[in-house]
């Protein structure tokens, strides 16, 4: 028992180590991406509802991630942020498709917090899925190049069916 657990325990400090001498992949190369890093005011209706955002996105963890800090300015009952999410996006390459990790005020689960997009030109259309794998929500990211803004549609799927969750549009922010 000893001599399996010294075995075990030196086969998983050789994989840490081979995998600490691993060199760093190469940054993220995503000029759609790119062109949503910097700082940005988002407006537009949540289930009806006006509202408007801060959006500060940039470059992360050796550029191989855009991190998006969005927080309402409306305020809950206790001052805070009514909203509040980072998201990290990226492109892989190899497999030709965006991912996304959402973490919001409203919590969740892991697998509803990732969702996946193929490569379109000046679209990230991500999906979510459910625990059970069915298709639960539909995040479409939307860059216009002549007017450097973009368009975030964002539905509930249930069944199959799209119901709309909210619209956005998110334009450069002003220096402050």
């Amino acid at each position: 028992m000893a001599a399996t657990r010294a075995l075990g325990t030196a086969l998983l400090l050789t994989s840490l180590l081979c995998m600490a001498q691993a060199p760093t992949p190469p940054p993220v190369n995503s000029p759609l991406l790119d062109h949503l890093a910097g700082k940005w005011v988002l407006r537009g209706d949540t289930m009806g509802n006006a509202t408007t955002h801060d959006i500060d996105a940039e470059w992360a963890l050796q550029h191989h991630y855009l991190r998006v800090h969005e927080v309402s300015r409306e305020k809950n009952d206790h001052g805070q942020p009514q909203y509040e999410a980072v998201i990290y996006l990226t492109w892989n390459p190899d497999a030709k498709r965006y991912s996304c990790l959402w973490v919001d005020v409203f919590g969740g689960s892991a697998e509803e917090e990732l969702g996946f997009a193929e490569a379109q030109e000046n679209k990230i259309a991500f999906i979510f899925r459910d625990s059970k794998g069915n298709l639960d929500f539909e995040n479409d990211f939307t860059y216009d190049p002549k007017a450097e803004a973009w368009e975030w549609a964002l539905d509930n799927v249930k069944q199959g069916v799209h119901k709309r969750f909210a619209r956005y549009k998110l334009t450069r922010a002003e220096p402050r």
